[in-house]
Order: C-alpha cells, then sequence, then structure tokens
C-alpha cells in the first residue's frame, strides 16, 4: 500500500505523488541545457526540489544527448572552513554518482591524484575538466544542497564552477544546475579572513533563478484523491477544502497533514468512515504540538535577525521600513507568502510562530483552565481578560524583554496566556499582517454537553497610536468588522499603551461600547 510521504524524495512505488516533472515548465528547462545554461533550482526545505532533480537526471539520461549526474553535497557541510576536507568529500561523493547513475569511473580514477598536485582550491575545476573531456556526450551536473556549504570553502566550489565556465562543453560540465532553499544571489559568504562575498559575484555565471512552487489546489486533490482511488477511503469535500485553507499547498504540510488524517488517527483508519474537516482539524493541532523536525527547522530562521526583521512586524502588525534582501530572504525559506502583500505562508505556520516565540511563557503561567469555565461549560472570557489584565501589569516587563519580539511582546504575552487556557477545550484563529496595526483573534470554545455547539469570541488586539479616542473609535469598529464577519457576538477590544512614563493607573482601564447594536467590552493595559 502506497502512503503520504514526509521523509526524503519520493518513491512512486510506495509514495502518494505528483508527477515531478509536472512541477516545472521541462520545456523551458530543457532549453536552459540546450542553450549550454547554468542555472539555480531553489524552494523551501521538503518541498519536493530533490525529487525533481532525480527526475530530471533520468529524462536527460534517457534522452541520450548529455550524461547527467546527481550529487548532494551535503555530506561536505562538517567541515566547515576546512576546504581541503570540504573538497575531498565532494570529490569522493561525485566519483561514486558518476560510476553508479551512469557507469563511468573516470572521477573515481582520477581525483585522489589531481587533489594531491592542484590542492583544494582548484582540484574540483580539474577533475571536472578532465572528466568532460573524456566524456564523447555533454556533461550536465546538478549539485543539491550548494547553500549546506560555509564560507571559504562555498566560496572555494563556486569560483572553481565560475572559472571552468568558459571551457564548456567539451572541457567542462556544459550545463551545472545549483539547487538549495535561497537563491544564489543571497549567499552572503563571510570567510575565515572575514572578507565577506556575495554569491552572486562568486557565481555571477547563472541564467536563470528557478523557484519550484507549492502545489495547486488542483494538485492538492489529485494527491489526496489517490488515497481514495487506491484504499477505498473516502475524504469528505469539506476535508479536503480544509487541507488546501490550512496548508496553501506547501508540499511537505500537505503529506503531513494528510498522513496524520488518514493513517495515524484511529478513528479516520476505519476505511468505512470518511475523513471530516474535524478529522483534518484536530491532525493539525498533533502536528503543532509534536513540531515534527520541518517545523523545527522552520522555526529556528524566526531566532535570526533577518528573519526577526520581517516576522516582528506582521505580528505587531506596524509599517516599519523592510529590507528587500530581508524579504527576500524569509520569503526563500517559506515563512512568509510568495507573493505580495506581506503574510505569514499558510494558517499553521501562522498557528505555530506565535506559540513558539512564546512557549516559555505557557509553560510558567500559574492560571488553571478549570477557573474560566461556567457551570454551562462556556468559557468565562471576561474573567480571563481580566485575570490577564492583571498578569500583565506584574510580569509583562520583564516577559516582553525575554522575547526578543519586543514591538510584538504585548500580544504574544497575551496570546500565551489565552492558548495556557484555551488547550483544554478550544482553538485560536490568529490573523495579522503588514501594516494593520491590529492583531486579530478569534477564540472558539467547545462546550461541554454540546459537541456539535461552538462559542466564539473575537479579541482585537491594538497597539495606542496618538490619541486614545482615536485609537477607541478605529479599534471598535475594526472589532465590530471582525465579530460580523466571524458570526458571533462576543468581542474584546484590548488597547496596549506602550507610551513611555504612562502609569499603570493612567492606562489600566475596563469600559464597555454599544457599536452597531453589539457590546464589545474594550480592556486597557
Amino acid at each position: 500500500m502506497r502512503f503520504f510521504n514526509t521523509t526524503g524524495p519520493i518513491n512512486p512505488d510506495r509514495h502518494y505523488h505528483i508527477p515531478p516533472l509536472s512541477r516545472i515548465d521541462l520545456g523551458e528547462t530543457l532549453r536552459l541545457f540546450d542553450e549550454e545554461r547554468c542555472f539555480v533550482l531553489h524552494a523551501p526545505r521538503q518541498t519536493g526540489k530533490t525529487t525533481v532533480l532525480r527526475a530530471l537526471q533520468q529524462e536527460l539520461n534517457r534522452s541520450g544527448l548529455y550524461r547527467c549526474v546527481y550529487v548532494n553535497i551535503e555530506v561536505a557541510q562538517a567541515a566547515r572552513e576546512d576546504v581541503g576536507a570540504a573538497i575531498r568529500a565532494i570529490l569522493d561523493v561525485l566519483a561514486w554518482e558518476s560510476a553508479h547513475s551512469i557507469d563511468d569511473g573516470t572521477v573515481e580514477e582520477i581525483w585522489p591524484g589531481i587533489l594531491d598536485r592542484s590542492g583544494p582550491h582548484a582540484a574540483l575545476k580539474r577533475v571536472l575538466s578532465e572528466w568532460a573531456s573524456a566524456n564523447s556526450s555533454p556533461i550536465v551536473l546538478f549539485v543539491d544542497e550548494i547553500d549546506a556549504l560555509v564560507g571559504d570553502t562555498l566560496i572555494s566550489v563556486l569560483r572553481q564552477l565560475r572559472s571552468g565556465y568558459p571551457d564548456r562543453p567539451r572541457r567542462f560540465p556544459q550545463s551545472t544546475v545549483l539547487c538549495g532553499v535561497r537563491d544564489v544571489r543571497d549567499y552572503r559568504i563571510h570567510s575565515a579572513s572575514g572578507e565577506v562575498v556575495l554569491g552572486g559575484s562568486a557565481f555571477n555565471i547563472k541564467a536563470e533563478s528557478l523557484r519550484l512552487g507549492d502545489f495547486t489546489e488542483v494538485e492538492v486533490r489529485s494527491l489526496l484523491g489517490q488515497h481514495t482511488a487506491e484504499t477505498g477511503h473516502v475524504i469528505a469535500d469539506d476535508a479536503v477544502a480544509a487541507f488546501w485553507e490550512l496548508t496553501n499547498g506547501q508540499p511537505w504540510l500537505v503529506n503531513a497533514l494528510a498522513y496524520e488524517s488518514c493513517f495515524r488517527n484511529k478513528a479516520p483508519s476505519d476505511r468505512t468512515r470518511a475523513v471530516t474537516a474535524n478529522d483534518v482539524l484536530e491532525a493539525r493541532e498533533r502536528l503543532v504540538l509534536r513540531r515534527d523536525t520541518h517545523l523545527d527547522q522552520l522555526l529556528d530562521k524566526l531566532r535570526e535577525p533577518r528573519g526577526r526583521r520581517v516576522i516582528e512586524p506582521l505580528l505587531s502588525g506596524s509599517l516599519p521600513m523592510l529590507r528587500d534582501d530581508d524579504i527576500a530572504y524569509v520569503r526563500d525559506i517559506g515563512l512568509i507568502a510568495r507573493r505580495p502583500p506581506l503574510a505569514i505562508a499558510n494558517p499553521i505556520y501562522r498557528e505555530i510562530i506565535p506559540r513558539e516565540l512564546s512557549s516559555d511563557v505557557q509553560e510558567t503561567i500559574p492560571h488553571e483552565p478549570a477557573w474560566y469555565v461556567g457551570t454551562d461549560g462556556r468559557l468565562l472570557v471576561a474573567e480571563l481578560l481580566a485575570a490577564f489584565q492583571e498578569y500583565f501589569k506584574e510580569h509583562s516587563e520583564h516577559w516582553v524583554d525575554r522575547f526578543g519580539y519586543k514591538e510584538a511582546g504585548p500580544q504574544l504575552l497575551l496570546q500565551a496566556f489565552l492558548q495556557r487556557i484555551v488547550n483544554s477545550g478550544g482553538k485560536i484563529e490568529r490573523e495579522y499582517g503588514l501594516g494593520r496595526l491590529r492583531t486579530d483573534l478569534l477564540v472558539v470554545w467547545r462546550t461541554s454537553g454540546k459537541p456539535h455547539q461552538r462559542q466564539k469570541v473575537v479579541i482585537e488586539c491594538k497597539l495606542l497610536r496618538g490619541s486614545l479616542t482615536a485609537t477607541l473609535k478605529i479599534g471598535l469598529a475594526q472589532t465590530l468588522a471582525y465579530m460580523q464577519r466571524a458570526g458571533t457576538d462576543e468581542g474584546h477590544l484590548v488597547i496596549f499603551d506602550r507610551s513611555e512614563g504612562a502609569s499603570w493607573d493612567d492606562k489600566t482601564f475596563r469600559r464597555n461600547e454599544r457599536v452597531g447594536g453589539k457590546l464589545i467590552t474594550v480592556w486597557g493595559m
């Protein structure tokens, strides 16, 4: 039986999959090889880059026009700045791959002697040159995980590839494809001597930079449909819609969510019962809480200054002057959407990012969920926000400074407090974006004894900008609009006053406002 794959390249015999070559413009890509071009293929981790390269390698070798070899040079990452050790590892991998993929032992025979004679800063070029010269058909070289290299090692590899470029195709590979998470323009390389070399200048021969995209909605439906066709296990229409809405087609998320929903969850593993949207939502929660490697690697980027400079304004809703290269970097690694406007890439990332940034706080909050649940099973949101108001007054200075995301600190602290309580019987849906000057939270609570009844509560967060009167006017209108969109009569507006010198007595308040026929509770902090 095939299954949804979340680890490594696709095996068509074992995994449901989208045909790899259908995910690129094959005709355009083949033209680049025909024109002897060198280019870059990049995309976030676990989106299918290696699977596409392997399929493309088979296509080129099947054509008989080229001899194509794929090499993954991640093994050289451990060498760090030791250029000699890194080049030795790369040449050894190249020898093994060429021998096994195109039955060519040339590299195996020549590389040790060349490395001894020429040294690591020239050996790669010399080996590629002699290898290409010994072949009657043009060589095409795929170099995967190129951005795993660092410092002088990366500089040496890029410069050797560039220096051999004029000799192609008779005395150097006709085309070289560099594959990694980022575009080569983003390789900011610090050598051991402190020299900064931009990747674009060390490899300025690229003709194109191809970005492998996410799945389309049609492809998500096709992938899920393969499971139904092979097992008879129905995935309901609302579940299919949920897969698309939660992931926006991010390949690893689609497969991970599908595997969790169709194989790991005991109820849907009963093939007589259809997978429902609720199954998918529960699977999402398990993924978020489990934090698989894909999510851990992604969230690690939140700590980098370049990631923080883009993500923090999105969480706080502020309007900073963002640098284009920061935006390009965060987009390349998959944290934000590929196209404007700036937004977190998908709802699952939107959910996990604030949880990750505030996880320490959640662990230390002494409040228990049972304190804020009424006898009718409803969440007592007013009591919860009153408790947070006191908590914020006592602890905000300590926690906001610890976040690292100081501008978004108040919103993150509130979300941590809410998450700690809501985890026991509900969820929080989040909306935020650059320039919104607010964070929209929708608490959805499962009332006890009524499994299909949901309590919905809108909590709008705003930073005080200018006068309280002006902030109130705008904030109340925004809260009302969100309440109407969410279909609820429960709404709260939280205004954080970050003004220097403002006393807690002046900025702490609670009042009720009636707007558009709805009651909205306003909290000052």
